[in-house]
């Protein structure tokens, strides 16, 4: 867009301004900006890369496809560590981009021990809930066809609260009116994830393409009954309970799950969340993150002393600043 010439500049001073020895980019316009000016000016700041969806989730071989990938395989001789969130994306990278030299890590996205605190849902809360972006990649017609499909079959009139904003709701409202269920569907606009997770029972991810979206984690540390389709990273989040996911653009199978959600006891639903929460625990806490990317950032420093001054064995210190 026409203000990316501008964000460069200004991501540049802020650069010279703190003297940063770590910038760190994350999502494929954020690691643009922080790697560019590196292209031109090697400086003495070591450049991060942590990829999330964004330019990997375009269909595989479409012209915006290629030009992304283009710019990220351009990127690379600009980059000291990549710090992938996951396994999958770090797979993307290297079927799409191709081999690199650079140093890499997987520091898997994780998160604090008070967002593994159960939620409890509101007393009046909706049967089902989506917590997200309001756009195609994530599926919510699939999830709207869904719950018209369950309402027919069941001749129930279950709720589906939608937590969030984007460009399609006006789409998404339009489907609701044309199934017959907008009275059942709730937008309910952007708030704090926690506070969301009590506005409905059961959580539905209806996706189509992932990388290692926090929203699951978050979903999973509350406690809260998941509905997921088998994309991107989440099956790295659900371990040995993958065998749950769905696949996705299939409204037989997600009608078929919220069906069956619809008549399992409430408690049964939440004991059954409680194996997934220790699982997401043990192997995604926000400590584990940290270390994973300060050790990636002192390894990434000791090679670039190196490389400038072969001969100077310099110890492993943590950096003076991190931005």
């Amino acid at each position: 867009g026409g203000t990316d010439g501008q964000a460069l500049r200004h991501v540049a001073r802020r650069i010279a301004d703190t003297g940063a020895d770590v910038v760190h980019g994350h999502g494929s316009k954020g690691g643009a900006y922080a790697r560019a000016g590196a292209l031109l000016r090697r400086g003495a700041a070591v450049r991060a890369y942590t990829p999330h969806g964004g330019s990997f989730n375009y269909r595989p071989g479409a012209p915006i496809h290629r030009f992304y990938m283009g710019v990220e395989g351009a990127l690379r001789r600009a980059t000291d560590i990549y710090l992938f969130e996951s396994q999958y994306i770090a797979s993307c990278f290297h079927n799409y981009v191709g081999p690199t030299r650079t140093l890499e890590r997987i520091a898997l996205n994780g998160i604090s021990p008070a967002e593994f605190v159960p939620v409890e849902p509101d007393a009046d809360a909706a049967e089902f809930l989506y917590v997200g972006e309001l756009r195609s990649a994530k599926g919510i017609d699939i999830l709207i066809a869904a719950l018209a499909r369950v309402s027919a079959e069941k001749a129930t009139r279950p709720r589906l609260v939608l937590v969030g904003s984007g460009p399609d709701e006006r789409m998404l409202t339009e489907q609701a009116q044309g199934l017959g269920v907008s009275t059942q569907v709730t937008f309910a606009g952007a708030m704090p994830a926690r506070r969301a997770f009590q506005l409905g029972r059961v959580m539905v991810v209806p996706s189509r393409a992932e990388s290692l979206p926090y929203i699951v984690l978050e979903a999973a540390g509350a406690q809260a009954p998941l509905i997921s389709t088998d994309v991107g990273g989440i099956p790295e989040l659900f371990g040995p309970y993958a065998s749950r996911l769905i696949a996705c653009d299939d409204v037989d199978a997600l009608a078929a799950r919220m069906s069956a959600a619809l008549t399992s006891q409430p408690e049964a639903l939440r004991e059954d969340a409680v194996p997934l929460a220790a699982y997401v625990q043990r192997q995604f806490a926000l400590d584990q993150m940290i270390d994973t990317v300060l050790d990636g950032y002192r390894e990434a420093i000791a090679r670039r002393q190196a490389s400038v001054q072969p001969s100077l064995q310099a110890p492993l210190a943590a950096p003076r600043n991190a931005s």
